[in-house]
């Protein structure tokens, strides 16, 4: 994924969790921003992005994106800002605008149309969030406050998965394909329970993770006064919150090792889940989900369940319902009051990510609209955004791209005969998936009301839950997609076999009708490769044609391959993201790999398109360097030190630097269209290539 990456499933990934104490700072909107009827045009290839003073043969990166990062400081509600920030931003205007012609409760309107308009109008009216301060909250800390036992605990946490949406207290319950039968779905039990981004941030031993972790305590200290806590009583169960957590953290698997898909399969009978937790009553559990057929569950990390068993063993019913307490509030703090709000911002933006402002209302309004109710809102975006034409240049664009990876496959002198026959195979059923879904959900089942924001929010959640536990045990739905329309990104999916390219990722200045092929095929068709190519790295080159866990390789050519990924993962440690950070190379390892296949094929494939053409010399660029450029500004970006350090230890994507000069450093394409020579430092004497 060129953006975020799925967890091996497909998994929309949003940025509402992450970052002391700091002043909560009130939300403002930039002076004249308003919503968009139409999208403002940049080039895919935008000369004025480039910095002429610098040499490509020593920092490409600077080359093509110096003008960019001059021009375009981080506004005051992001950790970091890009090219793809900046579209996504253009994306929520342009869907504010429909969201707030659909809010006014006009005639006309469809079902779709009423429930994000009303959706959209309720989360704007601050009025009545205000008055209803954090009473919306009473009906889960009041039945987190009647646990009687231990025992219950189960159907507790059941109840309030149902009817909230509430998952991760403790651990995270839902569906997805079985890894050994993917034409499947089955229950997943997977870790969860954590309030910091990462299990490292509870383990680290360096001075700024222990600041962190004192920061974070203070944090929920503050909440629990605000819940009118005394303050002793508060700290006291803030540290409580903090031990709990930490002890899940200890026992979670590592962001490197959850690649291996291998540690994530351990599929169980319920006799042999109840042996790892004999503390913990899945029978009641199950029976208050409304999932009574249920004979095996996947539990992701079997080590992590024996310590949640031994935390229900061993700590005490009150500070359960303290760690209860923390995650409900913590879960509901977006849709609360502004100073509920406003001290979640203050950690987990501005201490974690060094934000100094919030985002305006509107922007986190949108956000929810797509994020709960995405294909109704996606459907109007898409009906005024992305016509036939579109689809079909960049699904033509997407098939010359994979017939470019057919050729490199049939040429490659590393792989056996054997293991090309299965990759073939597997390249010839990957289905791509372009713009919007075949056929868009249903919302009819959610209610959704322009006077109880919470409520919306309550039972957009409790509906998306129950739509994800009915998959169980059903077989799976391969026309189904892992992100909305008016997304900005595009996935791989190892299990679907599929790649996913939303409308929202389609536009200017990542696709542009307007130019020529050159910064197209580098750009969109970098992307597609890129995605592509997630078919054949570290995690998908595990998965068969039909997205079973299956190990299709013969021992030579696994050993060959981990040999050219061990290239990419040396050069890419040495690195350095901010300070003495480097990048953890074996965590970016499927990522650096695809940029660099990506790359590759989308370089065959241009040339295959433009083989009989004559090419031209334009802003100053040959043909070769306008690909080559136009690849590299899909990149630009400025970031914050402190969203650094988290995607540091959280990001499986290098930052954009590297994933533009760590890739030009192999190309020998590169080399020649810039005329660089050794000793420069974009010139380097050992290559790296897998595809």
């Amino acid at each position: 994924m060129r953006v975020f990456r799925p967890l091996l499933a497909t998994l929309i990934c949003t940025a509402t969790t992450l970052a002391a104490a700091a002043p909560a700072t009130a939300a403002a909107t930039p002076t004249g921003e308003q919503p968009l009827t139409a999208f403002p045009y940049t080039p895919s290839l935008d000369v004025t992005a480039m910095d002429p003073s610098a040499d490509p043969c020593v920092d490409f990166y600077q080359y093509t994106c110096g003008g960019w990062m001059k021009l375009n400081p981080i506004p005051s509600d992001q950790a970091s800002w890009s090219v793809y920030g900046k579209l996504y931003q253009d994306n929520q205007r342009f869907l504010w605008g429909i969201l707030d012609d659909l809010a006014r409760a006009q005639p006309g309107r469809n079902d779709n149309q009423q429930k994000i308009g009303d959706y959209f109008a309720a989360c704007m009216d601050e009025g009545a969030i205000e008055q209803a301060d954090g009473r919306p909250l009473n009906a889960m800390l009041g039945s987190i406050k009647a646990l009687r036992n231990k025992e219950a605990l189960p159907a507790l946490l059941a109840q309030l998965q149902l009817e909230t949406g509430a998952n991760g207290f403790l651990f995270s319950f839902g569906s997805n394909q079985d890894f050994g039968n993917s034409s499947q779905v089955i229950a997943f039990a997977d870790a969860g329970g954590l309030g910091l981004p990462d299990r490292d941030y509870y383990t680290d031993t360096d001075a700024h993770a222990q600041q962190l972790r004192t920061q974070y305590r203070q944090h929920v200290a503050r909440v629990f006064r605000r819940l009118g806590e005394e303050p002793a009583t508060a700290a006291h169960n803030a540290a409580t919150v903090l031990r709990l957590e930490t002890q899940l953290a200890q026992a979670s698997l590592k962001l490197v090792d959850r690649r291996d898909p291998y540690k994530l399969y351990h599929k169980l009978d319920r006799a042999a889940v109840e042996q790892v937790t004999p503390h913990f009553d899945w029978s009641a559990y199950l029976r208050a989900l409304e999932l009574t057929d249920i004979s095996a569950i996947n539990v992701t990390e079997p080590k992590f369940y024996s310590a949640v068993d031994a935390i229900l063993a061993t700590e005490t019913l009150a500070d359960l319902k303290t760690y209860l307490r923390w995650h409900a509030v913590h879960s509901a703090a977006p849709f609360l009051s502004r100073d509920f709000e406003d001290q979640r911002f203050a950690f987990f933006d501005h201490t974690l990510r060094g934000v100094p402002l919030q985002k305006p209302r509107w922007k986190r309004c949108v956000a929810q609209v797509d994020a709960l109710l995405g294909e109704a809102l996606g459907r109007e975006f898409v009906s005024r955004t992305f016509g036939p034409e579109l689809k079909a240049a960049t699904l033509k664009m997407t098939t010359q791209i994979q017939q470019a990876m057919r050729q490199d496959i049939q040429q490659l002198e590393w792989m056996s005969d054997a293991t090309k026959q299965q990759a073939l195979a597997k390249l010839d059923t990957m289905v791509n998936k372009i713009g919007y879904p075949d056929r868009w959900r249903d919302y009819s089942a959610i209610n959704i009301r322009r006077d109880d924001y919470f409520g919306n929010v309550q039972r957009a959640n409790s509906f998306e839950t129950r739509r994800q536990l009915a998959k169980i045990g059903k077989p799976l739905d391969r026309s189904e997609w892992g992100m909305t329309p008016p997304t900005v990104n595009a996935y791989y999916n190892p299990q679907m076999n599929d790649i996913n390219f939303p409308a929202g990722v389609l536009q200017p200045p990542l696709y542009d009708a307007k130019l020529d092929d050159a910064p197209n095929y580098g750009n969109t068709g970098g992307t597609i490769g890129h995605e592509l190519t997630h078919g054949f790295d570290d995690e998908g080159r595990q998965f068969d044609s039909m997205g079973n866990l299956k190990d299709w390789w013969t021992p030579a050519d696994a050993e060959q391959f981990k040999e050219r990924t061990q290239c990419i993962i040396d050069q890419y440690a040495q690195y350095v993201v901010v300070d003495d950070i480097h990048i953890n190379s074996k965590l970016t390892v499927g990522e650096d790999a695809a940029d660099l296949g990506g790359l590759i094929l989308a370089h065959m494939a241009w040339q295959a398109q433009t083989a009989n053409q004559t090419l031209e010399t334009r802003d100053g660029l040959t043909p070769e360097q306008r690909f080559l450029v136009g690849y590299a500004q899909w990149a630009c970006e400025n970031d914050r030190p402190e969203d650094q350090r988290l995607h540091a230890k959280t990001d499986p994507h290098s930052p954009g630097r590297y994933r533009v000069n760590g890739l030009m450093v192999n190309m020998p394409e590169f080399e020649r269209a810039f005329a660089c020579k050794a000793p420069q430092p974009m010139v380097s004497a050992k290559r790296c290539r897998v595809w």
